[in-house]
């Protein structure tokens, strides 16, 4: 069986405070898995240990406790790394240099040699939208076209896993459209995509996956058709609704409200709304349209980490 490109079991990080002799849990039993081909989604508030995870993935900190693997290595094990592209917030480049030449220096140092770096580099550019700039001064770059060069320095030596930090900061929405649309690109080839954002919008249309940490935990994980899923109410659409049918309904313990030209309809089942659909299609009332209530992921987020205690402590 073919190693798990990202898994950690039972991370724990515990920082040592500096005053009256406390500890902080940044992670307290954080379980991760990242499969070929996935675009998966980190989410959490501050503090809650998206930082820490990918500090510990890339080998910048040890865990107290738990394991992290790249590829079946642990990450610890620099040559775990040699497959890993990776773009951090608020990176920078020196100003002087050209992006040629700043994607060139960041080939060499992940051991690309000359003659594929001048195939890739051109090819790089035009993915990112940046070929009228591959000569242009980094310091002439707009914060949007920044965060297009640092896409492709994280991609220059063809990584089989990409972790990635707010991919999408300070573009356009139109360099939001074709930065996901290289990014699933990417999936298709069988990369494995580990993002973080608070752009919750951008994660509900990129990700596969997601994972909610709250307090160092994953508090939520699954698809997000699954975690957004409506329960038991429906938005209706109907013509020739009157007030008599609307109390019908809530004789039965429907209980249905008219909302901006629809209804918000709550039923106990699926029988009884199915039971409210032949009440209504019987009065000569006409549906038009039945679909589930979803939240949005926004609305699962705050849901999850509204009650979380940023002040969480361990114990030395």
């Amino acid at each position: 069986m073919a190693a798990i490109p990202i898994e950690a079991q039972g991370l724990r990080k515990v920082y040592r405070a500096r005053f009256r002799g406390r500890s902080v849990a940044a992670l307290d039993g954080l379980d991760l898995r990242v499969e070929p081909g996935e675009v998966f989604g980190l989410l959490g508030p501050n503090g809650a240990g998206k930082t820490t995870t990918v500090k510990i993935l890339l080998g910048l900190t040890r865990p107290s406790a738990g394991s992290a693997r790249l590829f079946g290595r642990p990450a610890s094990d620099p040559r775990s790394r040699r497959r890993v592209g990776y773009l951090p917030e608020g990176h920078r480049f020196p100003g002087y240099l050209t992006a040629r030449q700043t994607l060139s220096i960041f080939g060499r140092m992940s051991g690309v040699d000359a003659a594929t770096l001048s195939r890739r580099i051109p090819a790089l550019l035009e993915r990112v939208r940046l070929t009228d700039w591959t000569d242009v001064r980094v310091k002439k770059y707009s914060k949007g076209m920044t965060q297009r060069l640092g896409l492709a320095a994280a991609l220059v030596h063809d990584p089989d896993v990409l972790l990635l930090d707010e991919p999408t900061d300070g573009v356009d929405p139109v360099g939001r459209r074709e930065i996901r649309d290289l990014l699933q690109e990417e999936a298709a080839r069988g990369k494995a995509i580990l993002l973080n954002s608070h752009l919750l919008s951008e994660i509900e249309r990129m990700c596969s996956r997601v994972a909610v940490l709250r307090a160092g935990r994953v508090a939520a994980e699954g698809r997000i058709e699954d975690l957004t899923a409506g329960g038991t109410t429906y938005r209706l659409v109907a013509s020739g609704v009157d007030e008599r049918l609307l109390a019908a309904f809530r004789e039965t313990g429907a209980s249905i409200e008219r909302i901006n030209g629809h209804f918000d309809l709550t039923a106990r089942d699926v029988d009884h709304l199915n039971a409210l659909v032949d009440r209504l299609r019987s009065s000569g009332a006409k549906l038009q349209e039945l679909s589930p209530v979803r939240a949005s992921l926004e609305d699962v987020f705050v849901g999850l980490v509204r009650d979380a205690d940023p002040g969480r402590q361990a114990q030395p």
